[in-house]
């Protein structure tokens, strides 16, 4: 019995709170059994309530740049199903799959709404304009990135259990990168940029593509699918470009379904 209740504190350590130890007996051993029972369901109603306040600091967070900005919202809502539809394709990479485990996947997809909360820190007079940018405009526009991980960055305090904010640090950051080192804000070269911001790269362009704005009109798929390969190993990772094609038509499907 005892062995029995190591392996499983051991599995519960292990983050697997689904789990108990069998009650077998009514004796001393029995009561142990229940009363570690009894600990496991605490701890888990516990993570439950952790992981309810990620997402709902998750979900405040990402309401103020959608009050800056009236594409915000379902923008934020279709990348991250693609940012997720991508990483379940990557899973299946050997290259990948310890990193892109089920609960990473989760994470991501939970952070990537957080991308441009940099936003609420430009100027209506440049985020709102109805035209190109000037070089010196675009220049603050490009501040986002950093004014949003840094606000983030703030935000995790003391938090223990930091791992989302980590992942919604990296994609706020970085998510503007380019494979090749030339995007902002600190030329980042291949796989210096985190995962999670290559992954948000391809799944900000394309949505920023098949989207109409004041300025211009949206490309079809297959233009935007066009740009997107020009770009593999440029702009992109070409591994996440690959995954894309392979779920081009999830990522038709989530956009209809936004609309």
């Amino acid at each position: 019995l005892l062995n029995t209740q190591n392996n499983v504190l051991s599995t519960i350590a292990n983050g697997d709170f689904n789990t108990q130890v069998p009650v077998v007996t009514n004796d001393e051993f029995g009561l142990m059994a229940q009363g570690t029972n009894s600990m496991i369901i605490d701890l888990k109603n516990k993570q439950e309530e952790v992981k309810c306040a990620r997402d709902v600091i998750i979900l405040g967070m990402a309401s103020l740049a959608e009050a800056r900005d009236n594409e915000t919202g379902a923008h934020i809502i279709r990348t991250q199903e693609y940012v997720k539809a991508l990483a379940l394709v990557l899973q299946k990479n050997i290259k990948y799959k310890d990193f892109l485990t089920d609960e990473n996947i989760d994470i991501l997809y939970k952070s990537a709404p957080l991308h441009d909360i940099g936003k609420v820190g430009i100027p209506d007079s440049i985020l709102l304009k109805p035209g190109k940018l000037t070089f010196e405009e675009f220049n603050v526009m490009k501040k986002h990135s950093q004014i949003g991980a840094e606000a983030i960055r703030n935000t995790k305090g003391e938090l223990l259990d930091d791992t989302f904010l980590n992942f919604a640090e990296e994609i706020a950051n970085f998510h503007h990168e380019k494979y090749d080192g030339t995007g902002y804000p600190n030329g980042l070269i291949g796989e210096e940029i985190p995962l999670s911001a290559r992954l948000m790269a391809v799944a900000d362009v394309y949505d920023a593509l098949i989207s109409k704005r004041v300025y211009k009109d949206g490309f079809s798929h297959e233009k935007a699918k066009e740009i997107i390969i020009e770009g593999k190993g440029t702009h992109f990772d070409p591994d996440i470009v690959d995954a894309f094609i392979q779920v081009e038509k999830e990522f038709v499907k989530i956009k209809k379904e936004a609309e």
